[in-house]
């Protein structure tokens, strides 16, 4: 994740960071940029759509409109929208293309929300097999397989919910899955490290298969497993996304206001999100784009072509899960 040179390349990730980092990026001579595929999963009123703003310091979703009391009852179904963005990080040209799964969680029951996002993403891994296939290939193919999939918990300051382990569970194979506290500027700080904690155990109980910055021993520095070790104490990472802007000192700060104060998105006392977002589009770029084609999709590639299919591991997966849960008690989650 260190670029080799020796030298102190330390930069702002952002405009707005309040910390500089050590620039990372081995594919700076991408010259047409790399394409980064994020898939962001959540129920509504997460923040999602707030998050991709402030995540690309743009607006790349406008507000929508209120929507009509009327048809508030009305749960609208799952869609996948997709959105690009051209961006440049520490001098890396980078085509950020997300999927967005707007209607996710509105139903009681959701598993066809977990089929269809099953779907999605074995889609994607079965376009490259094709194209692997072809006798001449084509040039202009693109790869569309997710690097990263963040999935945003509902700030309950209690514990993971059936709908939480379920959909991790399913999706561990398939993605890079990096669970994250959405809107966690509604918890204390202590509230905040007991549910960091009661969510890494039941992601240790329940065997969820997450990102867990692993170490490469062959390869990584002693500065590198150090910074993994320092991210997977984090986990999961509480975010806060904002559209406000203030100046203070001469620089531009992203904040909430609220009458007791404001929380500042970008310092890391206040939220990980400048953390996060380092990881994303610097520091673990290279990473998630490796274990994407090297663990991920060799594993679905060698099932496919092994007439292996998931369907029955899905199934003794979700009995084994639902066995689990039964047996242990479990705060009620709100």
């Amino acid at each position: 994740m260190r670029d080799g040179s020796g030298e102190d390349n330390n930069v702002a990730p952002s405009v707005y960071s309040h910390v500089s980092r050590p620039g990372s990026h081995r594919y700076k001579n991408a010259k047409k940029g790399l394409p980064f595929n994020l898939m962001m999963i959540g129920e509504s009123g997460l923040g999602r759509t707030t998050f991709l703003n402030t995540l690309c310091e743009r607006t790349v979703v406008p507000p929508s409109e209120a929507p009509n009391p009327d048809q508030a009852h009305i749960a609208e179904p799952m869609q996948f929208k997709h959105y690009s963005v051209d961006m440049e990080e520490d001098g890396m040209k980078i085509i950020l293309n997300i999927i967005d799964t707007p209607g996710f969680g509105n139903g009681t029951d959701n598993e066809t929300c977990f089929n269809q996002i099953q779907e999605y993403l074995e889609t994607q891994f079965d376009d490259v097999l094709a194209e692997e296939n072809r006798i001449k290939r084509n040039p202009k193919f693109k790869d569309s397989r997710v690097h990263a999939l963040l999935y945003f918990i509902n700030p309950t300051g209690h514990s993971l919910r059936e709908i939480d382990i379920e959909l991790m569970r399913r999706l561990g194979s398939r993605a890079n899955v990096i669970p994250v506290i959405a809107r966690s500027d509604s918890l204390t700080p202590r509230e905040l490290v007991l549910f960091k904690q009661r969510i890494m155990d039941d992601i240790a109980a329940y065997n969820i298969p997450v990102f867990n910055f692993p170490n490469s021993e062959d390869e990584d520095d002693e500065e590198t497993v150090e910074e993994n070790a320092e991210l997977r104490a984090m986990m999961p990472f509480a975010v806060v996304g904002c559209e406000e802007v203030i100046n203070e000192d001469g620089r531009p700060v992203r904040v909430r206001s609220y009458p007791w104060g404001v929380v500042q998105v970008d310092n890391d006392e206040h939220s990980d999100f400048d953390r996060l977002r380092y990881v994303l589009l610097n520091s673990h770029i290279g990473d998630l784009r490796d274990l994407t084609q090297n663990d991920i999709y060799e594993l679905y590639r060698t099932e496919k072509l092994s007439g292996n299919t998931i369907a029955s591991a899905a199934a003794n997966d979700a009995a084994s899960a639902q066995q689990s849960m039964s047996s242990q008690p479990r705060a009620v989650a709100v």
